[in-house]
């Protein structure tokens, strides 16, 4: 059992930062790899960024490419979400996620815990 806790999000203008967190307690969080998770308004949750358990491999969605960075601290039992030059197409619901495999994931399915989702409004 892994029990996640995201905090960071907030409102924030176009071209701005945030950083998320992911807390995690319970089990053994090194055995965990970890996904990043959106959910706007009227659309499906989609993948963000993944990261393996060992954190050297990672995944971004195409539309985060190059202004998000994923990251994780196992002895800390956190994960991070860096997100850079905001725009207001990623104002969503973010949720941090945890699978039960080392390679990182992509699928919702492959996710057995789930944090509660902290929102990220950009606006000007």
């Amino acid at each position: 059992q892994v029990e996640l806790v995201e905090s960071g999000g907030g409102l924030v203008q176009p071209g701005g930062s945030l950083r998320l967190s992911c807390v995690a307690s319970g089990r053994s969080f090194g055995n965990y790899a970890i996904g990043w998770f959106r959910q706007a308004p009227g659309r499906e949750r989609e993948i963000v960024a993944a990261l393996s358990w060992t954190g050297s491999t990672t995944y971004y969605a195409d539309s985060v490419k190059g202004r998000f960075t994923v990251s994780r601290d196992n002895a800390k039992n956190t994960a991070s979400l860096q997100m850079n030059s905001l725009k207001p197409e990623d104002t969503a619901v973010y949720y941090c996620a945890a699978a039960l495999t080392t390679w990182y994931q992509t699928r919702i399915g492959s996710y057995r815990y789930w944090g509660q989702g902290t929102q990220v409004t950009v606006s000007s």
